[in-house]
């Protein structure tokens, strides 16, 4: 695996792929979010792999255990 290859997301790029505003993408991150996050400090980071899953079947990351 090339070690440049993105493995986060920040809530800013959330906002772009999602079109939505700031501060819904921050409420989606706080508030029992359906896929993982980190708190690193004042920030947000959204692993990759746990938002595109959500992002292309709709089903929260914890589901995937049941597909």
């Amino acid at each position: 695996m090339n070690c440049t290859e993105k493995k986060v997301y920040t809530v800013m790029e959330i906002v772009d792929m999602l079109g939505i505003s700031r501060s819904v993408a921050y409420s989606l991150v706080r508030n029992n979010p359906p896929f993982r996050v980190l708190k690193i400090g004042d920030t947000y980071r959204i692993p990759k792999e746990s938002f595109d899953h959500w992002f292309e079947t709709g089903k929260p990351d914890n589901a995937r255990a049941d597909d």
